[in-house]
């Protein structure tokens, strides 16, 4: 009797979970199946042009004098983004012959690891660009060892997002290079556990906080994540993509100062995208604390139903929202957890683009998925690749600054 093969194993993880990774990247959020994506990202970099004013000379009376356009650049440059599984060679052989107990093992392995990776892209699709997480709040000394019978327990600042922290995840902190694991969350304290080694947090256990200025990052990802809504839509000077931040090429920023959420917020946000820009924008997104401070603004609850971008998921997933009856007609209004509590995103997907470079998803370039791990006796699948997000700042706008 021939015994139930990895290269069989190959042959069902393929064939059957292959279009179910590619399904999840595309719709398990509204965001990730609403923005463009490009596949066709070769080169060192990829620059794409930006008119920033009107082309030639108007008047009247007399001949006007002519003059050329504002033109510039903006320069996109890859960045790389990963998911990693791990499975033992042991656990893989003794399925034996009960494909069924294997091919379970396999559906959870290749389901948790694109959902891990789709997780973590909202987290940087809404993130500052930077892979930080949260930073310390400076008042709360650390304690611990960083062992797991006593890990490091520190708190993080008042503007922290619960979102960021998942129990399991690995973490650097500040500028180091050494993994934490996170293995306890205090969500009514703003706390977390960490079990790893960090020269910083031994310094400070039992003698300091972390101080405000010193951030989280995700694990490598210090300085090398894709950019990300808050940080572009944040912007008021610098550069986006190498294109000086100004009034022709920034989001429409309505600081609304502690105020509550309200139709005349919503209402100028709106008009004032629509007057920089000429575009409105087509979907809102903010946090779980607006959204209900949404639906008692609402006299009567409509449901909407947006259809994924991608023409092969028709018919397969859709997202159900409110409607917000704006200036210019109904635009569907979603949450998601990755939104600041007193955020509201304005935004316009047809001028957000995810560009992939070829090659995007299952690492198989060897021919299979699954590669064998040097020094050890498990087998590592790789999912990802390498991407940056084009967000065009002046088709988008942001509230902050809401009152939670």
């Amino acid at each position: 009797m021939t015994a139930f093969s990895l290269s069989e194993a190959q042959a069902l993880f393929k064939i059957n979970y292959y279009k179910r990774s590619e399904n999840l990247y595309n719709s398990e959020n509204v965001m990730l199946g609403r923005v463009k994506k490009r596949y066709d990202f070769t080169g060192r970099s990829r620059n794409l042009p930006t008119t920033k004013s009107f082309q030639g000379g108007v008047g009247s009376g007399t001949l006007p004098t002519a003059n050329v356009a504002n033109y510039e650049e903006a320069s996109l440059t890859r960045k790389r983004v990963y998911a990693v599984t791990e499975i033992e060679r042991e656990a893989i052989y003794a399925a034996g012959n009960d494909a069924g107990a294997f091919i379970r093992g396999t559906r959870e392995s290749v389901q948790k690891t694109v959902e891990s990776f789709n997780r973590n892209m909202s987290r940087i699709i809404f993130g500052n660009s930077d892979g930080s997480l949260d930073r310390g709040d400076g008042a709360t000394n650390v304690s611990g060892a960083g062992t797991s019978g006593s890990p490091y327990v520190v708190t993080l600042n008042a503007d922290w997002k619960e979102a960021n922290w998942e129990e399991k995840d690995f973490i650097n902190y500040d500028a180091e290079t050494t993994d934490l694991e996170i293995t306890s969350i205090d969500v009514a304290n703003r706390q977390i556990s960490l079990v790893g080694t960090s020269a910083g947090l031994g310094a400070l256990a039992g003698s300091g906080p972390v101080p405000t200025s010193k951030y989280f990052y995700m694990q490598g990802s210090k300085d090398n994540d894709p950019a990300g809504l808050k940080a572009s839509l944040d912007a008021t000077s610098g550069s986006l993509y190498g294109v000086t931040v100004d009034r022709k090429w920034s989001a429409t920023q309505t600081a609304a100062g502690g105020a509550g959420l309200s139709v005349d917020l919503m209402n100028e946000t709106m008009l004032g995208v629509h007057k920089k820009s000429g575009k409105s924008p087509n979907m809102i997104v903010t946090s779980y604390t607006q959204y209900i401070k949404f639906l008692n603004l609402l006299e009567d609850h409509k449901r909407y139903m947006i259809e994924p971008r991608a023409k092969d998921l028709k018919g397969k997933v859709s997202f159900t929202g409110l409607e917000f009856m704006s200036i210019k007609g109904p635009v569907p209004v979603f949450f998601d957890r990755f939104v600041e509590d007193d955020r509201m995103y304005f935004l316009n997907d047809n001028y957000l683009e995810l560009h992939h470079a070829p090659g995007f998803g299952w690492f198989d370039d060897d021919g299979t998925v699954f590669l064998r791990k040097a020094s050890s006796d498990n087998y590592e699948a790789r999912y990802g690749g390498y991407l940056e997000f084009y967000i065009q700042p002046t088709f988008q706008g942001v509230i902050d600054g809401l009152s939670t």
